[in-house]
């Protein structure tokens, strides 16, 4: 399609588009994933945010080796090898790293840059309970971010401008979630690879030139001749899906399967619902990136992740779950134990767990494991 076409070679053009906007005098606003910085705060500041959501490269985990243990979640030894290199051009470009702390894997990246690079590193606090004292440090966090970034771009980041970002974000928001809910029909219009592409592409790019090709691809899919997708249909959930870390996607293809709804903490940026665009922005922000969000698995309530996927696995008419987590990322190994328990007293559905180091030795053995399960599937 036209429209995927574009967003491929914006992704590839991504890096001069940046380099251009910084001697222009824009600012690039680095932020590590996860869902907790809002990105309205850096283009209401009249910067460009970009995502540090590149991985799936071995050669990366075994450079942070040096500088950490390695007993980290895979994607942020990744991260630290890229960033300490110093030949990572997106570490290179951005002129702040905001990391919002939830947990000791992004703690050790961002205190390894912080001592072994010249990046400029800003850290603030995410608490791991939904309640109101929760709420009200995490806003103060945000309040936090908004004074960094006004003191870095000069601009300053009134209610009038965070309003106008939020809207604009709500509608990228929007134009995601459309096209994710054309997957519930049985003739599924888009790949998960493509919507993957695109969901990366939302936390990279110009999100005004995103719109317009998310406008023209939801207008092609309607379009599109209807084409029966036969295999088995699957969710797809675990920690993190990097930007590169392709290898589970094409192995599901390959093997027949069809992933026709994802959910990552990590990776997948949450699009389901709306920053509220009444009373004051900044505290809607907190209050949609916070509160109203989907918890990841390390935080409270507990259940609120496990009653998500089991709702998207009946909302989708999924036939199993793959459940693909990063090494040493253990609460959701910890997760993965006793959910399968949950899934099939809920929807009567089975899952497979599998690990990944980004390790190309491990793609022999997880091909074997998901034909095997598909195939368990059909029959």
């Amino acid at each position: 399609m036209e429209a995927i076409n574009k967003i491929k070679a914006h992704i590839m053009s991504g890096l001069n588009d940046l380099i251009q906007a910084k001697e222009r005098g824009i600012k690039i606003i680095g932020y590590l994933p996860g869902g907790y910085f809002p990105e309205e705060l850096a283009i209401a500041a009249g910067a460009m945010p970009v995502c540090m959501i590149r991985g799936g490269n071995h050669a990366c985990v075994e450079a942070s080796i040096a500088y950490i243990d390695r007993w980290l979640d895979t994607f942020y030894r990744a991260q630290i090898g890229s960033g300490v290199s110093g030949t990572d051009p997106y570490y290179n470009i951005i002129d702040v790293l905001i990391a919002p702390i939830t947990d000791s894997n992004n703690r050790a990246l961002s205190d390894t840059l912080d001592y072994h690079t010249d990046i400029d590193i800003f850290p603030f606090g995410v608490p791991h309970k939904k309640e109101e004292s929760g709420y009200l440090y995490y806003l103060h966090g945000l309040k936090r971010v908004k004074i960094k970034l006004e003191q870095l771009t000069g601009v300053e980041i009134t209610k009038e401008r965070l309003k106008e970002a939020i809207l604009l974000c709500n509608k990228e928001r929007e134009l995601l979630k459309k096209i994710s809910l054309m997957r519930k029909t049985e003739t599924v219009p888009i790949t998960s690879k493509d919507f993957v592409m695109i969901n990366h592409a939302a936390m990279i790019i110009d999100k005004k030139v995103l719109i317009r090709y998310l406008e023209s691809l939801i207008q092609e899919l309607q379009e599109a001749d209807s084409v029966n997708s036969k295999g088995p249909r699957l969710l797809l959930t675990g920690s993190t899906l990097a930007m590169g870390d392709g290898k589970i996607l094409d192995l599901i293809e390959e093997a027949g399967g069809k992933v026709v709804i994802e959910e990552f903490a990590e990776g997948i940026k949450f699009y389901w619902q709306n920053v509220k665009t009444t009373g004051d922005p900044i505290e809607a922000l907190a209050q949609a990136y916070f509160t109203d969000r989907i918890v990841p698995a390390w935080f409270r309530p507990a259940g609120e992740r496990l009653n998500h996927l089991v709702q998207l696995a009946k909302d989708f008419s999924v036939d199993g779950v793959i459940w693909y987590q990063l090494m040493y990322r253990e609460s959701y190994k910890i997760e993965s134990y006793y959910f399968p328990e949950i899934l099939e007293k809920e929807t009567g559905l089975s899952m497979l767990t599998l690990e990944s180091d980004y390790d190309p030795s491990e793609i022999g053995q997880m091909r074997t494991r998901i034909e095997t399960y598909l195939e368990s599937i059909r029959g």
